[in-house]
């Protein structure tokens, strides 16, 4: 809802405190992401550290990021070294007696001992693989849950939308219109307001149809061709499709600002520029926009009287009005939850945003998604958290990183929890252990995967930065 008030509500800043600003925003989501990723990582590892040493396995390092040649910080507790390497690509446990990432060719050489992996039953040793992601899947499960208990679920009812939909170009491309009001995406009534409803029907469930209501009646506007992967594009991805349409009712005029100066009041309603009907606030902004540094006539609704006002625009087309939210024209609901009802619903909540993730991942294989558009890396990951620190926001984004590292990690890649999976049940099904030899080339094979995978993704977020 805030950033309705970003193109019109104040003067320009100073360069230096404009700068100033962008760099703390960059700090902020900076730090929202390493303290995320760093929590995430450090319980994933603890998953694979726990179910070891309770079956009395050897672990012999136990770190944050990853330490080639040297560590930031380390210490030795018991047969255990601790430490925060320097590269923040993830993290790892190396447990005795297991072929993993470090390739400890050495250690496999000697005799089996009895305090190491490749010594232990297959069902504890599968127990020890599978503790990371299990630990990633409860606790998403668990922070949405606590969200719910403790914010509560806030939404807009769609019949509350009086004024209908304030449509974006990404919008226009399937159809819609100022002013529609959305009842229908394919066969799901659309009864809470969100264009997030919209974008996942079409690319998760195929959604054939939008109905609306146009000018009082009801229209079935046909999804063209091609819009999932237009949605699924990395120019497009995070792009509104429409927002709600309200008046610009005008609830601060900065002292000082151009508005100010020209004599707009709180309160004024925002009818016009320079002649130019905008009777809603999206249309002043289409509007202004071309307006920058330009002296314009601007018309009011004062209580019952219209009033002319001469106000000249600064440099960014911003003449100081900040205007009143979707709260103050639309009556939101707030689902509250006790802690019994959070913790299920919250399970409900994952499990739901997991199976959109499979089915956009069948989607991908089906052609529907372009798979680049819908790979990235720190970058993408980094522009997903808010420019300030929101705690809602954080846990949220948290808890859709922990379910997704839990997912990926469960993929049959070699070098990967799920690659080691599969190797066990095998062992299990066959009573047969794969040879050593075999799990060591497997598990080179799958590392130069995923490190290739990690630089292609991380690589596009590159592409997409120097592209924009």
């Amino acid at each position: 809802m805030s950033g309705l008030s970003t193109f019109a509500a104040c003067p320009v800043s100073g360069r230096k405190n404009l700068s100033e600003e962008v760099d703390m925003e960059i700090a902020i989501k900076i730090l929202q992401l390493i303290t995320s990723l760093s929590l995430l990582i450090v319980l994933h590892e603890l998953g694979h550290f726990l179910p070891a040493r309770w079956f009395r396995t050897r672990v012999e390092k136990f770190y944050l990021f990853f330490d080639p040649y040297f560590s930031l910080i380390k210490k030795k507790i018991g047969e255990t070294e601790y430490g925060i390497g320097w590269i923040p690509l993830g993290g790892y446990v190396k447990i005795s007696g297991m072929i993993d990432e470090s390739m400890d060719k050495e250690q496999m050489a000697g005799p089996p001992q009895p305090w190491e992996f490749r010594s232990k039953p297959a069902w504890q040793r599968l127990i020890i693989m599978l503790g990371g992601v299990t630990v990633n899947f409860i606790l998403g499960f668990f922070i949405f849950g606590m969200m719910l208990f403790a914010w509560g679920r806030e939404y807009l009812p769609a019949e509350n939308v009086k004024y209908g939909i304030a449509v974006d170009s990404l919008g226009r491309s399937l159809g819609l219109e100022d002013g529609d009001r959305i009842l229908k995406i394919g066969d799901l009534p659309f009864n809470e307001f969100s264009d997030r409803t919209v974008v996942k029907e079409i690319l998760i469930h195929n959604a054939p149809s939008i109905t609306v209501e146009r000018e009082g009646r009801e229209v079935s506007l046909a999804v063209p061709e091609g819009s999932a992967a237009q949605l699924a594009s990395s120019s497009n991805k995070g792009k509104a499709l429409f927002s709600v349409r309200i008046p610009f009712i005008a609830d601060t005029v900065v002292v000082g600002s151009p508005a100010a100066e020209g004599g707009m009041l709180a309160d004024d309603q925002i009818i016009s520029v320079d002649g130019i009907p905008t009777p809603f606030y999206h249309n002043f902004k289409q509007v202004i926009a071309d307006k920058a540094d330009q002296d314009v006539q601007i018309g009011v609704l004062r209580g019952m009287d219209t009033v002319l006002l001469d106000i000249r625009t600064n440099a960014q087309a911003m003449i100081g009005v900040g205007p009143y939210y979707y709260d103050h024209f639309f009556q939101f609901e707030t689902q509250e939850y006790s802690l019994f009802q959070a913790l299920p619903a919250g399970v409900v909540k994952g499990w739901d945003f997991l199976a959109s993730q499979i089915k956009a991942f069948g989607q991908m294989f089906r052609g529907k998604i372009n798979a680049s558009d819908s790979l990235g890396g720190f970058i993408t990951i980094y522009d997903m958290f808010p420019a300030v620190w929101d705690w809602h926001d954080f846990w949220n984004m948290t808890a859709i990183l922990s379910l997704i590292l839990a997912f990926m990690n469960l993929l049959p890649i070699p070098a990967l929890d799920g690659g080691h999976v599969i190797f066990l049940l095998w062992e299990v099904v066959t009573r047969r252990k794969v040879s050593d030899k075999v799990m060591e080339y497997a598990t080179l094979a799958g590392f130069i995967l995923v490190i290739g995978l990690v630089l292609y993704a991380n690589g596009l977020d590159l592409f997409r930065l120097f592209n924009k």
